[in-house]
């Protein structure tokens, strides 16, 4: 836990939240500042600042998680579509450097634009961005 981390006082009860869902690693709770109806955030219990922190243990086990709240927010919500997302650092839009999950039902015109720009590459260039991701990549 970290002392002023606003995840981990919500995990530790110290700011009330509405529950979703809690087992031994994660606490699923209601976004007080949704994008749309029934958006939910996936908090770790145990504090990581992002992805590049986060135990194995948690990492295997949160896809799996996601999948059955979007389930569960298809057929309870009648929502269209859901959007997984997950920032990490201030460049990719993380505000609160506890790891979590944003998990946020669509619904057809719901006014929520979350897409980017398509941008261009070349295949020489796509060749060279592949060999630098792979070289440090370390698979188990």
């Amino acid at each position: 836990m970290s002392d002023n981390c606003i995840f981990c006082k919500i995990v530790n009860g110290e700011i009330p939240s509405r529950q979703v869902y809690e087992d031994e690693l994660f606490r699923i709770i209601m976004d007080v500042s949704p994008a749309t109806k029934g958006h939910v955030l996936v908090l770790t219990k145990k504090h990581y600042r992002n992805i590049f922190d986060l135990a194995d243990i948690e990492a295997s086990r949160l896809l799996v998680l996601a999948k059955k709240i979007a389930i569960a927010m298809r057929e309870s919500l009648k929502c269209d579509g859901i959007n997984i997302i997950q920032n990490n650092e201030s460049a990719a839009g993380q505000t609160v450097f506890h790891f979590h999950m944003h998990i946020i039902p669509r619904y057809e015109n719901d006014g929520q634009n979350m897409l980017w720009t398509p941008g261009t590459s070349d295949a020489e260039e796509l060749e060279s961005l592949a060999a630098a991701i792979n070289k440090g990549f370390v698979a188990d």
